[in-house]
Protein backbone atom coordinates (compact mmCIF):
# COMPACT_ATOMS: atom_id res chain seq x y z
CA UNK A 1 0.00 0.00 0.00
CA UNK A 2 1.78 3.34 -1.23
CA UNK A 3 1.64 5.83 1.90
CA UNK A 4 -0.25 9.38 1.33
CA UNK A 5 1.34 12.49 2.75
CA UNK A 6 1.49 12.84 6.45
CA UNK A 7 -0.14 15.34 8.63
CA UNK A 8 0.66 19.31 7.89
CA UNK A 9 2.68 19.46 11.77
CA UNK A 10 4.97 17.14 9.87
CA UNK A 11 5.71 20.34 7.44
CA UNK A 12 7.14 22.32 10.57
CA UNK A 13 9.79 25.11 9.91
CA UNK A 14 12.07 22.82 11.30
CA UNK A 15 13.33 19.27 10.11
CA UNK A 16 11.93 16.70 12.30
CA UNK A 17 13.41 14.65 14.57
CA UNK A 18 14.50 11.03 13.29
CA UNK A 19 14.52 9.15 16.53
CA UNK A 20 16.55 5.50 15.84
CA UNK A 21 15.39 2.82 18.87
CA UNK A 22 17.89 -0.45 18.76
CA UNK A 23 16.27 -3.86 19.10
CA UNK A 24 16.92 -6.36 21.99
CA UNK A 25 20.44 -6.21 23.78
CA UNK A 26 22.26 -3.66 21.38
CA UNK A 27 22.59 0.17 21.70
CA UNK A 28 22.45 3.20 20.25
CA UNK A 29 25.77 3.01 18.41
CA UNK A 30 23.71 0.02 16.20
CA UNK A 31 22.61 3.08 13.84
CA UNK A 32 26.39 4.23 13.25
CA UNK A 33 26.77 2.89 10.44
CA UNK A 34 24.16 5.18 8.85
CA UNK A 35 24.62 8.31 10.21
CA UNK A 36 27.15 9.10 6.93
CA UNK A 37 24.64 7.58 4.52
CA UNK A 38 21.71 10.32 5.34
CA UNK A 39 21.68 13.64 3.93
CA UNK A 40 21.86 16.62 6.11
CA UNK A 41 20.17 18.52 7.59
CA UNK A 42 18.35 15.20 9.03
CA UNK A 43 18.60 14.92 12.66
CA UNK A 44 19.11 11.28 13.73
CA UNK A 45 18.88 10.77 17.18
CA UNK A 46 20.09 7.26 18.70
CA UNK A 47 19.60 6.75 22.57
CA UNK A 48 20.22 4.05 24.29
CA UNK A 49 17.49 2.30 26.19
CA UNK A 50 18.19 2.08 29.62
CA UNK A 51 19.56 -0.93 30.90
CA UNK A 52 21.36 -1.12 27.71
CA UNK A 53 24.60 1.05 26.22
CA UNK A 54 26.00 3.43 28.65
CA UNK A 55 21.78 4.19 29.72
CA UNK A 56 21.53 2.88 33.30
CA UNK A 57 17.81 1.72 34.40
CA UNK A 58 15.92 4.02 36.64
CA UNK A 59 14.86 1.46 39.42
CA UNK A 60 11.15 2.66 38.43
CA UNK A 61 11.34 2.23 35.23
CA UNK A 62 10.00 -1.26 35.10
CA UNK A 63 11.17 -3.90 31.90
CA UNK A 64 8.44 -4.41 29.83
CA UNK A 65 7.12 -2.94 26.69
CA UNK A 66 4.52 -0.45 28.02
CA UNK A 67 7.33 0.93 30.55
CA UNK A 68 9.97 1.65 27.76
CA UNK A 69 7.49 3.05 25.68
CA UNK A 70 6.55 5.51 28.16
CA UNK A 71 10.33 6.42 28.77
CA UNK A 72 10.61 6.84 25.05
CA UNK A 73 8.11 9.63 24.09
CA UNK A 74 9.21 11.75 27.39
CA UNK A 75 12.66 11.28 25.84
CA UNK A 76 12.08 12.17 22.41
CA UNK A 77 9.76 14.86 23.29
CA UNK A 78 12.28 16.13 25.52
CA UNK A 79 15.50 15.98 22.57
CA UNK A 80 12.78 17.35 19.70
CA UNK A 81 12.30 20.07 21.67
CA UNK A 82 9.24 21.15 19.81
CA UNK A 83 9.86 19.26 16.56
CA UNK A 84 7.63 17.00 14.55
CA UNK A 85 8.87 13.20 15.19
CA UNK A 86 9.49 10.21 13.24
CA UNK A 87 9.74 6.63 15.18
CA UNK A 88 12.41 4.55 13.30
CA UNK A 89 12.46 1.40 15.51
CA UNK A 90 14.29 -1.95 15.43
CA UNK A 91 13.40 -5.46 15.51
CA UNK A 92 12.23 -5.26 19.67
CA UNK A 93 13.20 -1.49 19.49
CA UNK A 94 9.99 -1.40 17.19
CA UNK A 95 7.89 -3.02 19.78
CA UNK A 96 8.85 0.06 22.18
CA UNK A 97 8.11 2.47 19.19
CA UNK A 98 4.66 1.28 18.75
CA UNK A 99 3.82 2.04 22.63
CA UNK A 100 5.47 5.46 22.14
CA UNK A 101 3.06 6.28 19.24
CA UNK A 102 0.34 7.23 20.59
CA UNK A 103 1.72 9.23 23.51
CA UNK A 104 3.42 11.97 21.39
CA UNK A 105 -0.28 12.67 19.72
CA UNK A 106 0.50 15.19 17.04
CA UNK A 107 3.76 15.34 16.96
CA UNK A 108 4.42 11.92 15.61
CA UNK A 109 5.08 12.53 11.73
CA UNK A 110 5.83 9.01 10.73
CA UNK A 111 6.84 5.58 11.64
CA UNK A 112 9.56 3.61 10.41
CA UNK A 113 9.73 -0.11 11.19
CA UNK A 114 13.10 -1.72 10.17
CA UNK A 115 13.06 -5.99 10.80
CA UNK A 116 10.15 -5.72 13.27
CA UNK A 117 6.87 -7.49 12.88
CA UNK A 118 5.07 -10.33 14.47
CA UNK A 119 1.69 -10.25 16.11
CA UNK A 120 0.95 -14.23 16.17
CA UNK A 121 1.70 -15.86 19.65
CA UNK A 122 3.47 -18.79 19.07
CA UNK A 123 4.01 -20.84 22.31
CA UNK A 124 6.95 -23.42 21.15
CA UNK A 125 9.03 -20.96 19.23
CA UNK A 126 8.71 -18.08 22.02
CA UNK A 127 9.59 -20.67 24.91
CA UNK A 128 12.83 -21.70 22.69
CA UNK A 129 13.27 -17.66 22.74
CA UNK A 130 13.38 -17.03 26.13
CA UNK A 131 15.27 -20.18 27.42
CA UNK A 132 18.06 -19.00 24.59
CA UNK A 133 17.99 -15.89 25.73
CA UNK A 134 18.23 -16.50 29.30
CA UNK A 135 21.40 -18.89 29.11
CA UNK A 136 23.40 -16.31 26.73
CA UNK A 137 22.81 -13.60 29.85
CA UNK A 138 23.74 -16.66 31.88
CA UNK A 139 26.51 -17.58 30.33
CA UNK A 140 27.87 -14.29 28.26
CA UNK A 141 31.73 -13.26 29.23
CA UNK A 142 30.64 -9.68 31.15
CA UNK A 143 34.26 -8.97 32.65
CA UNK A 144 35.21 -8.63 28.59
CA UNK A 145 32.95 -5.39 28.66
CA UNK A 146 35.15 -2.98 29.36
CA UNK A 147 37.32 -3.84 26.59
CA UNK A 148 35.02 -4.00 23.98
CA UNK A 149 34.74 -0.41 23.75
CA UNK A 150 34.66 -0.15 20.12
CA UNK A 151 33.08 -3.58 19.51
CA UNK A 152 29.57 -4.52 18.75
CA UNK A 153 29.90 -7.03 21.20
CA UNK A 154 29.92 -4.09 24.22
CA UNK A 155 25.74 -3.97 23.99
CA UNK A 156 25.28 -7.67 24.61
CA UNK A 157 27.90 -8.01 26.72
CA UNK A 158 26.97 -5.10 29.42
CA UNK A 159 23.33 -5.33 28.86
CA UNK A 160 21.76 -5.53 32.21
CA UNK A 161 20.49 -8.64 33.50
CA UNK A 162 17.30 -7.60 34.53
CA UNK A 163 16.14 -5.35 31.75
CA UNK A 164 17.22 -7.89 29.01
CA UNK A 165 15.27 -10.96 30.75
CA UNK A 166 12.35 -8.76 31.20
CA UNK A 167 11.75 -7.24 28.33
CA UNK A 168 12.48 -10.97 26.68
CA UNK A 169 9.81 -12.33 28.58
CA UNK A 170 7.11 -9.86 28.35
CA UNK A 171 7.34 -9.13 24.58
CA UNK A 172 6.71 -12.69 24.33
CA UNK A 173 3.54 -12.91 25.95
CA UNK A 174 0.69 -14.08 24.76
CA UNK A 175 -1.09 -10.20 25.61
CA UNK A 176 2.17 -8.28 24.67
CA UNK A 177 2.03 -9.80 20.52
CA UNK A 178 -1.25 -10.00 20.53
CA UNK A 179 -1.58 -6.17 21.33
CA UNK A 180 1.00 -5.22 18.76
CA UNK A 181 -1.84 -5.50 16.04
CA UNK A 182 -4.27 -3.00 18.16
CA UNK A 183 -1.18 -0.21 18.42
CA UNK A 184 -0.41 -0.65 14.55
CA UNK A 185 -3.76 -0.10 13.66
CA UNK A 186 -4.11 2.85 15.89
CA UNK A 187 -1.55 4.17 14.13
CA UNK A 188 -2.56 7.83 12.18
CA UNK A 189 0.43 8.73 10.68
CA UNK A 190 2.20 6.79 7.60
CA UNK A 191 3.98 3.61 8.30
CA UNK A 192 7.26 2.25 6.31
CA UNK A 193 8.16 -1.30 7.08
CA UNK A 194 11.75 -2.34 6.04
CA UNK A 195 12.67 -5.91 6.13
CA UNK A 196 15.82 -7.95 4.44
CA UNK A 197 14.69 -11.01 2.13
CA UNK A 198 17.26 -12.96 3.78
CA UNK A 199 16.08 -11.66 7.88
CA UNK A 200 16.16 -14.96 9.79
CA UNK A 201 15.10 -13.34 13.20
CA UNK A 202 11.92 -11.55 11.81
CA UNK A 203 10.88 -13.01 8.31
CA UNK A 204 9.50 -11.21 5.95
CA UNK A 205 5.83 -12.67 6.25
CA UNK A 206 5.31 -11.69 9.91
CA UNK A 207 6.68 -8.34 8.82
CA UNK A 208 4.07 -8.00 6.74
CA UNK A 209 1.64 -9.51 8.91
CA UNK A 210 1.72 -7.07 11.31
CA UNK A 211 2.36 -3.99 8.90
CA UNK A 212 -1.55 -5.06 7.22
CA UNK A 213 -3.11 -3.52 10.27
CA UNK A 214 -1.31 -0.26 9.74
CA UNK A 215 -3.94 2.20 7.84
CA UNK A 216 -1.40 3.88 5.96
CA UNK A 217 1.56 1.74 5.20
CA UNK A 218 4.07 0.58 2.81
CA UNK A 219 6.06 -2.37 2.65
CA UNK A 220 9.75 -2.82 1.27
CA UNK A 221 11.73 -5.71 0.90
CA UNK A 222 15.81 -5.52 0.89
CA UNK A 223 17.25 -7.37 -1.41
CA UNK A 224 19.94 -10.05 -0.20
CA UNK A 225 19.29 -7.95 3.26
CA UNK A 226 19.39 -9.45 6.62
CA UNK A 227 18.40 -8.73 10.21
CA UNK A 228 20.43 -5.43 9.98
CA UNK A 229 20.22 -3.35 7.01
CA UNK A 230 21.68 -0.08 8.70
CA UNK A 231 25.31 -2.21 9.49
CA UNK A 232 24.77 -4.49 6.05
CA UNK A 233 23.29 -1.78 3.71
CA UNK A 234 23.20 1.38 5.04
CA UNK A 235 23.57 3.52 1.69
CA UNK A 236 20.90 1.53 0.48
CA UNK A 237 18.74 1.43 3.62
CA UNK A 238 19.54 5.89 3.88
CA UNK A 239 18.17 6.38 0.27
CA UNK A 240 15.24 4.59 0.86
CA UNK A 241 14.41 6.08 4.17
CA UNK A 242 14.97 9.82 2.64
CA UNK A 243 12.93 9.05 -0.58
CA UNK A 244 10.34 7.83 1.44
CA UNK A 245 9.92 10.71 3.38
CA UNK A 246 9.89 13.37 0.71
CA UNK A 247 7.36 11.30 -1.12
CA UNK A 248 5.50 12.32 2.41
CA UNK A 249 5.75 15.48 2.55
CA UNK A 250 8.15 15.51 5.16
CA UNK A 251 10.63 19.09 4.84
CA UNK A 252 13.97 19.08 5.86
CA UNK A 253 15.42 21.53 3.86
CA UNK A 254 14.34 24.39 6.42
CA UNK A 255 17.26 25.74 8.76
CA UNK A 256 18.31 24.14 11.76
CA UNK A 257 16.88 26.40 14.76
CA UNK A 258 19.62 27.43 17.02
CA UNK A 259 18.35 25.17 19.54
CA UNK A 260 19.44 22.91 17.29
CA UNK A 261 23.04 23.51 17.66
CA UNK A 262 24.16 21.28 20.66
CA UNK A 263 22.93 17.93 22.01
CA UNK A 264 21.44 14.97 20.62
CA UNK A 265 19.83 16.63 17.85
CA UNK A 266 22.31 19.15 16.47
CA UNK A 267 22.64 16.98 13.69
CA UNK A 268 23.79 13.44 11.95
CA UNK A 269 26.74 13.40 13.91
CA UNK A 270 26.07 14.15 17.03
CA UNK A 271 26.61 11.55 19.84
CA UNK A 272 22.91 10.54 20.21
CA UNK A 273 23.61 8.39 23.39
CA UNK A 274 25.40 5.52 21.51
Amino acid sequence: MRASPGPQGAQASHPPLVVAVHGWMLSGRLWDPLRPCLVSPWSLWCPDLPGFGECPRPRELQPNLASYGRWLAAAAQDQAQGRSIVLMGHSLGGSVALHAASLLGSQLAAMVQIGSGGGVYQPRPFARLRRGGAAFLQLRPRWLGPWAAESPWRGPLMAETRAARGLLATSTHRGAVRQLPMLTAALTVPSLWIVGERDRVMEPRYVRHLASFAPNHRVELLARGGHLPMCEQPQLLAELLMGWFDGIGLDPGAALDPLDGAGAVGGLNSPGGA
